[in-house]
């Protein structure tokens, strides 16, 4: 009787040993619509608004800018703080034409509300003011000729923290 117990119980330990390690693979839910559920954290929003924010700094003049891009509709907010002449602040509305952005900027200074085209060759995370002759359109400031725009000598305008333009802006 012992050697049947002795063999009864090396036979289970034999089985035991022989054992392979067997690891259960979930099963894949392939139902379309859990498929679409996604934790919001893992959720991208690419068709919002997307603020950027620049600065420009020559000498003690600065330029402050934030814009929205809206699906290439921008506007924003933009001022000139001078140290030695009439600084302006105001609003920022337009599109984007290839590199170009095309904004009207309606701007306070001097106590007089005016506004005038400014455009911007965008390079990476640079934006660079085209400077040309400008003429009066019923109360705005267009560009005389957008073909003879130089943006060479324009402004330079950095990518900045938008916490810090926003400030400025305020």
């Amino acid at each position: 009787m012992k050697k049947y117990i002795v063999l009864g119980a090396l036979s289970v330990l034999m089985m035991n040993c022989n054992k392979k390690n067997e690891t259960v693979k979930p099963v894949a839910n392939t139902d379309s619509l859990d498929s679409l559920e996604t934790p919001a954290e893992t959720v991208i929003d690419t068709l919002g608004a997307k603020t950027f924010c620049y600065l420009g700094v020559t000498g003690k003049d600065s330029v402050f800018v934030s814009i929205d891009d809206n699906l290439g509709t921008f506007s924003g907010k933009m001022a000139y703080k001078n140290s030695e002449k009439d600084s302006s602040k105001g609003e920022l509305s337009g599109f984007k034409s290839g590199d170009t952005l095309k904004l009207t900027y309606e701007f306070a200074s001097e106590g007089t509300t005016s506004k005038r085209d400014i455009f911007f060759i965008q390079k990476g995370n640079t934006l660079i003011e085209g400077i040309g002759n400008q003429k009066d359109d019923n109360g705005t400031m267009r560009y005389a000729d957008e073909n003879k725009i130089a943006y060479k000598d324009g402004q330079k305008l950095e990518s900045s923290d938008c916490k810090a333009v926003v400030n400025a802006l305020k």
